[in-house]
């Protein structure tokens, strides 16, 4: 029996814990995710497509005194708020990729790096050679990223079909090209830096580090820092998500108390805690034992463990409804930037990323995983053109409004064709590489 089920439970727990496990299965974000995008586009292109689009351009604002910062609903509070969330959640997973995942090891890294790496170039090079020196040619960003909730969705629709360790292949290249896509945007994509908000915010990141060091536990200072360097990072003309990034990589991995500890002190409330009511602990000693088995869990644990759902049930849905809502037409399928970013996302992902593995595979830098094959890296590599959440990220800083919606159109295509097309050939790569005699997968390489 469980600790869950020896614990007693509420009728309010029948119903909200179906609902958490709900909430873990990381794929059920990219259902919600899809329908939001369906909606959003449903409504612009209805006859309230007109009121949608104003309502994100509500002006917000937050004041005091003097001080005052903000701009729109759509602008400020979901594409530089929220969204600093979502880019936090990001360089957490980021952070426990390089420590305890695929990302620590070098040789099991090298393969998803540098298909990212290839990801990321080719389908740049694509869009610049279509748009060089022509309107919306700083959309050369839009085509580099990987949507990791539609490409997990897929995978967990495909099932066992699709060997583990392409699985896990294909969501660290996932992480390290929104590693490439966080350098694009605070490179390539800044207002023009200001020096002293960039010292303010660097000594805003100093002092984490110290009160780290010191073994300060206060979320509330922490907090504040927090708000102080994204502020720092807004003003300096870096996108403020990236300090969402930058805290998010500063996040300890190692939990306050250590395990053996938490044994022993639940060892000692156990023999206070005797059947016969003889002894009780007291409430200093049970406040101590909760504290302790809250530190015994990571910090960076607890904040995935309880962003995550915010993350992909409601920052994410919102974003789509706020970005992929776009006026289409038989006209805008045929925008050269459109093209130019739908070929970016559906021929130089797979490209890139295959042309780069089989280099890596040939120099002998990496390996296939267990199972997998060239024609299911094919398939892959397709799915890999996904772009979608960051690809429309990058499209709102990087185009003008009048060109904007073109670079929408572009990603929305690209990454729906990239969708379809690539479960359909990683549907069939599994498939083919079953042998009809034994049932089982046959050698890789085939």
């Amino acid at each position: 029996m469980s600790l869950a089920e020896k614990l007693p439970q509420a009728p309010v727990d029948r119903i909200t814990r179906p609902l958490a496990r709900f909430l873990r299965i990381e794929s059920a974000g990219g259902i919600v995710l899809l329908a939001c995008a369906i909606a959003a586009l449903a409504i612009a292109n209805s006859p309230a497509g007109e009121a949608f689009e104003r309502m994100w351009h509500t002006p917000v604002a937050f004041r005091i005194g003097n001080f005052a910062i903000g701009g729109t609903l759509g602008h400020f509070v979901i594409n530089d708020v929220l969204m600093t969330v979502f880019f936090f959640v990001v360089g957490l997973e980021i952070k426990r990729e390089l420590v305890a995942g695929e990302l620590r090891d070098p040789r099991k890294a090298a393969l998803p790096v540098i298909a990212a790496l290839g990801g990321m170039i080719v389908p740049a090079a694509i869009y610049l050679a279509l748009r060089h020196g022509q309107p919306g040619e700083r959309g050369w960003g839009i085509p580099m990223a990987t949507d990791i909730a539609f490409v997990v969705g897929i995978l967990t629709l495909l099932g066992n079909r699709v060997p583990p360790g392409l699985k896990i292949m294909l969501l660290t290249l996932a992480i390290a090209d929104d590693i490439g896509a966080i350098v694009v945007i605070a490179v390539f994509y800044n207002a023009g830096l200001d020096g002293t908000m960039l010292i303010l915010a660097a000594a805003g990141v100093a002092a984490i580090i110290v009160l780290r060091i010191l073994g300060v536990r206060s979320i509330l200072a922490y907090f504040a820092l927090g708000a102080f360097v994204w502020l720092g990072v807004s003003r300096s003309g870096v996108h403020p998500t990236i300090a969402g990034v930058i805290l998010g990589i500063l996040t300890p991995t190692g939990s306050w108390v250590r395990r053996a500890s938490l044994r022993l002190a639940l060892v000692d409330m156990t023999a206070e805690l005797t059947e016969d009511g003889e002894a009780e602990a007291s409430a200093a000693d049970l406040k101590l034992l909760a504290f302790a088995a809250k530190e015994a869990v990571s910090p960076l644990d607890r904040l995935v463990t309880m962003l995550h759902p915010w993350v992909g049930f409601v920052i994410m849905p919102v974003f789509a409804l706020a970005n992929a809502g776009v006026a289409v037409n038989a006209r805008a399928f045929g925008d050269p930037i459109a093209v130019a970013a739908a070929l970016g996302l559906l021929l130089g992902k797979p490209v890139g990323v295959l042309l780069f593995s089989r280099l890596a595979v040939r120099c002998g830098l990496a390996r296939l995983p267990a199972g997998t094959t060239w024609k299911m890296m094919i398939g892959a590599g397709i799915l890999a053109g996904i772009g979608f959440t960051m690809s429309l990220f990058i499209a709102g800083l990087a185009l003008d409004d009048i060109h904007l919606a073109a670079g929408k159109v572009g990603t929305l295509m690209g990454s729906v064709a990239s969708a379809i097309v690539g479960a359909v050939v990683l549907a069939w790569a599994a498939r083919s590489n079953i042998t009809p005699q034994s049932g089982h997968p046959s050698a890789p390489g085939t």
